[in-house]
């Protein structure tokens, strides 16, 4: 069988082919035609000679060559191509893997480093193997497993489940697939992580329209994977499961759904994610006119003309903004804090016909160019995080790198509104910066800010009144339609069900305010039990939560293969291992930026001013911690 990333064949002109050539990476397109040559030294020709990347940043897919190389670039690529396609388009030799080091290498001007090396070639799969696939598993019939949502995490489970054999069902409050995608319909939604790698790596893309895909396509694409998994059949949609309880004497969980039937497992996959329970404030008083949170934004109201007053100016609200600048009469953005943003001159692009065409047919494009996306954002974020004791002043950056970022952003956000320096005042943040989640700009923010019609007021909301919203310093602002942007129950984690473990232990009540899980999914005391994006694996240092999820999924699935395999009835991790997972990541979360003092309103905060939903440490080390369990870190009975 043909691999799948190896081009599927085509009969295209010269004039076509340099057409779409122009939409690529020029990096990524190189690295295909290393591939198509037919000997080593072709091959090393093209990595040894003078076309290659000067550099590599996020999301700067051209690797800084100039105008004039990449031209050079695509016309030797077009030969390359040309030829390839004259011979049939044959599979491609496989690579050795010294040489596929060097390309890696190659790529990111840098020595990726023995330890990346391993992770990478697993995530682009250059094989055409799903290196993450889960075998068949002796044992997985007698246990059954309920897996508690269809988003993101939940579908990647039920696939992985399905693999090795485990029966499963899946319920979704919603009435589709894709979590956060499915509910999320607001203006302007769009993802901040480019789409060839916000998607599954073993399910890549070719449709992507955009570098960023926007909401509808990110639901689209996890309706199809579904579809393409069979796995559809097996999800109860608009059900909701309100929590779970353990039964020590069969050791089975039944999982309580709300106005249906409960049902019974060996095992419960708790995948309801971070950003699951939108947020509302509780503010006095009361709005006579429409008002609803951004994740369940009312479609039936017409922004048209109307004065609009949306609180909050996150991630979401910074989507939201320039979207209905244009259609609104006024629109007044109550924000607490300013956020700090890093440029992203792409990030509204379209792909163009080329990138999808070359996914499919140039062997090996599509993995490259994730590359390209991946490895530069991939735990460099660490660094700029890591907070220096002996740094000051600490309130304005926390490390010597720190600083330096601190500098590059406020430039980038002065060289766009220097002619207002009220606004400026306004939209430069005082507090160190990814200290807070930070956001991608390509000007549309600021761009917005500077039109007559819109406002920001750098305040908290005092109260509602029947026609408008007072903000903290006093100041009425009258509205037609209030929009709340102001998150979710992000500390809150597995809002709202009750899970109830041994001893009728309510797990919600014993975490309090700090929750903890083994690697963020398995818990002491809760035997069977697997949270995905649960405590301590978002992340706010680059790579992507797909990732994460597929790293945690991985964990999960050795655990029940060890169960299985076993014929035990139950596994758990040690009290030890909890413990001083615990331990540690907190130990390393109080070095971060994240926890500094000198940041208030920090959603990754919880009300002691501790954070729990944060991993610290590099992607790399957290995927190789998950590849397999330690039989020594967990219990079987």
């Amino acid at each position: 069988m043909r691999n799948p990333h190896a081009g599927e064949p085509f009969e295209l002109s010269d004039a076509v082919i340099a057409r779409h050539l122009e939409d690529l990476s020029v990096p990524a397109l190189l690295l295909s035609c290393v591939h198509l040559g037919e000997t080593e030294e072709e091959r090393r020709a093209i990595l040894d000679g003078p076309l290659r990347p000067q550099g590599i940043y996020l999301n700067e897919y051209q690797g800084f060559m100039s105008a004039e190389d990449q031209a050079a670039a695509r016309e030797l690529a077009l030969g390359v191509i040309a030829r390839w396609r004259d011979r049939g388009c044959p599979e491609p030799d496989p690579v050795p893997p010294a040489m596929l080091e060097q390309m890696m290498d190659w790529a990111a001007c840098e020595d990726v480093g023995a330890d990346y090396v391993p992770m990478m070639l697993e995530e682009m799969g250059l094989d055409g193997r799903d290196q993450r696939a889960v075998e068949a598993t002796s044992g997985a019939a007698d246990y059954p497993v309920v897996v508690i949502g269809c988003g993101m995490s939940g579908l990647l489970a039920a696939i992985r489940l399905q693999e090795a054999g485990f029966p499963y069902v899946v319920v979704e409050k919603n009435a589709g697939p894709g979590g956060t995608w499915f509910e999320n319909t607001y203006p302007g939604a769009r993802v901040d992580v480019g789409s060839h790698f916000y998607c599954y790596s073993f399910e890549p893309a070719d449709h992507w329209t955009e570098f960023f895909a926007r909401q509808p396509e990110l639901a689209a694409y996890f309706e199809r994977v579904m579809d393409k998994h069979d796995v559809r059949r097996h999800v109860r949609f608009s059900t909701e499961a309100t929590g779970a309880t353990w039964d020590e004497t069969t050791a089975t969980w039944t999982v309580h759904l709300e106005g249906a039937e409960d049902l019974v497992a060996r095992a419960v996959v708790c995948a309801v994610g971070q950003l699951n329970r939108p947020s509302v404030p509780d503010v006095p008083g009361s709005f006579d006119g429409p008002s609803f949170h951004t994740a369940r934004w009312d479609h039936d109201v017409d922004l048209d003309g109307k004065d609009v007053v949306m609180v909050g100016a996150g991630a979401t609200g910074f989507q939201v903004a320039p979207t209905i600048a244009d259609r609104v009469r006024s629109l007044t953005v109550i924000q607490r804090t300013a956020q700090w943003m890093f440029p992203n001159p792409g990030y509204h692009d379209e792909t163009g016909p080329g990138v999808g065409w070359a996914i499919r047919h140039l062997p090996f494009y599509g993995r490259w160019f994730r590359f390209l996306i991946f490895f530069p954002g991939c735990d460099t974020g660490l660094l700029a995080a890591k907070v220096d004791p002996d740094w000051e002043p600490q309130h304005q950056s926390v490390s010597e790198i720190n600083e330096m970022v601190r500098v590059m952003f406020t430039e980038w956000i002065t060289s766009q509104v220097d002619h207002d320096p009220e606004l400026v005042a306004k939209v430069v943040p005082p507090y160190p910066p990814t200290g807070k989640r930070t956001l991608q700009d390509n000007g549309s923010w600021l761009r917005c800010l500077t039109r007559d019609n819109v406002e920001l007021v750098r305040a908290g909301v005092d109260r509602l009144e029947v026609d408008g919203v007072v903000d903290t310093d006093g100041t009425k602002h009258p509205a037609d339609v209030v929009v709340w942007a102001t998150g979710f129950h992000v500390n809150d984690l597995l809002l709202p069900l009750r899970v109830v473990g041994r001893d009728g232990v309510d797990l919600r009540e014993s975490w309090g305010t700090r929750p903890r899980a083994h690697l963020g999914v398995t818990v002491a005391g809760f035997p069977n039990l697997f949270l995905l994006y649960g405590p301590s694996t978002n992340l706010a240092s680059g790579g992507s939560i797909i990732l994460a999820s597929e790293c945690e999924v991985a964990y999960a699935m050795s655990c029940l293969t060890m169960l299985a395999t076993s014929g035990k009835q139950t596994i758990e991790p040690t009290q030890a291992a909890y413990d001083e997972w615990y331990q540690r990541v907190q130990d390393e979360v109080r070095t971060m930026v994240w926890a500094s003092p000198h940041i208030e309103h920090n959603f990754y905060k919880n009300a002691d001013g501790e954070v729990h939903i944060l991993n610290p440490f590099r992607l790399v080390d957290y995927w190789a911690w998950t590849r397999e369990a330690d039989p020594a870190d967990h219990v079987l009975a």
